[in-house]
């Protein structure tokens, strides 16, 4: 093995790269929580992956045979069943997971100086995971997926000048039909995993070339051993990955509970009307999206007009591109930041969280107005944020990382 090992390491630098990225990693010492959720993200990955691999064996992407060959698969196929709610849990698991790192980022300011590269890869991706969410949507071809397919690309519609051919392009027909179904097909089966996996390694790239940030948000390159080793890092293997094992333990758990009893999530995760057949004649009394997109469906809708709703949608997922520039305070964690950033913060993820509900119910005048409220919270945050970060009142910053 050694020997071999050898051979490799003349051709290709494995060990180089297991050293540089793994086995002699600094990573701070004072991780917690919250940075378990970048391991889970990559774990969900590679299981979207290797199941949209295998369920692509089986699916049949035309208008005659989607939905058949779905049913094919979750009854005729060995281990289908599981494949299948494998892959629509994982979808959900994803953005559950990608959520909650993005937040942590928000919590500890992973996104100020340097790694203002490295938020951007993030956004990128969680902007390339929504387009293969919703392009993969569409391909049960049940009710849910044809008419959720339907709005949102006319959508596309109400942009001045170019909409109508937009959304024309879009489609590839003048209504979502076989062309639809195979473009989003090729793109979510091939096009937008590859982009997703190059963005994922540059992600992790750009991350280890300036270093993982921390609960303190203290730079730990800046005090080095007499060996050039970080004072307080560790590394990442064997520290991390055992930590990381036991959180995945009990991620699949959980995981595999919803798999096996309640894969449907009360609606949540697959949606009763998405086990009827796409009908063009007959739509649904109530067409919402799945969970992750109903914060944006929720704004979506607050706004009358349909060019203004659209632009409002997408400001949301585009102000986020922005925090590297928007946050002007020069302490990352919040640990040590003002009593109203911390609120400031909480009525940010307050707002996301209840314009995810609201999505989720039938308009009514409350709703939308109790959407428009919490539109303008969501965006608050940001210009609040901008405002007040420069000269904000922080805590002293320690000289090491602590544990609390």
């Amino acid at each position: 093995m050694h020997k071999l090992l050898q051979w490799l390491d003349e051709r290709l630098p494995v060990s180089a790269t297991y050293k540089r990225h793994i086995g002699q990693y600094p990573a701070p010492k004072n991780f917690n929580f919250w940075y378990l959720f970048g391991s889970l993200s990559l774990l969900v990955l590679v299981n979207q992956l290797l199941t949209g691999i295998w369920l692509t064996m089986s699916y049949v992407p035309t208008v005659e045979g989607a939905f058949a060959s779905i049913e094919y698969i979750m009854r005729d196929v060995q281990y289908g069943w599981l494949l299948r709610y494998m892959h629509s849990t994982g979808a959900s698991a994803f953005f559950f997971v990608v959520y909650l790192h993005m937040f942590r980022g928000l919590l500890y300011g992973s996104y100020q100086k340097p790694r203002e590269l490295l938020w951007v890869f993030g956004m990128v991706i969680f902007l390339v995971l929504m387009m293969e969410a919703f392009m993969g949507y569409l391909l049960p071809w049940g009710q849910m997926s044809y008419w959720g397919a339907q709005v949102i690309i006319s959508l596309f519609g109400a942009i001045p000048v170019i909409g109508d051919d937009l959304a024309l392009w879009i489609r590839g027909d003048y209504i979502v039909s076989g062309a639809t179904l195979n473009r989003f097909f090729a793109l979510h089966a091939i096009g937008l995993p590859l982009i997703l996996v190059v963005l994922v390694f540059l992600h992790l790239i750009a991350l280890h070339e300036v270093g993982s940030n921390n609960p303190d948000g203290i730079e730990i390159k800046k005090q080095k051993d007499d060996d050039g080793w970080p004072l307080d890092g560790i590394p990442f293997h064997p520290y991390y990955t055992v930590k990381d094992l036991l959180g995945i333990t009990v991620f699949l758990l959980i995981f595999c509970y919803l798999i096996f009893f309640m894969p449907q999530g009360g609606g949540l995760l697959l949606e009763n009307q998405n086990f009827a057949a796409a009908d063009p004649l007959n739509t649904p009394d109530h067409i919402t999206p799945v969970w992750y997109f109903t914060p944006f469906y929720a704004m979506l809708r607050a706004i009358p007009d349909k060019l203004g709703g659209m632009v409002v949608m997408a400001m949301a997922v585009a102000v986020l591109f922005l925090m590297p520039w928007l946050d002007r305070c020069k302490v990352k964690s919040i640990r040590y930041r003002s009593w109203w950033h911390k609120v400031n913060l909480l009525q940010f993820a307050g707002c996301f969280i209840a314009l995810g509900v609201i999505g989720l119910m039938q308009e009514t005048a409350v709703l939308k107005a109790l959407a428009r409220l919490l539109t303008v919270g969501y965006f608050g945050f940001f210009i609040a944020l901008w405002l007040y970060s420069k000269n904000e009142p922080t805590k002293p910053l320690p000289n090491r990382v602590t544990f609390k």
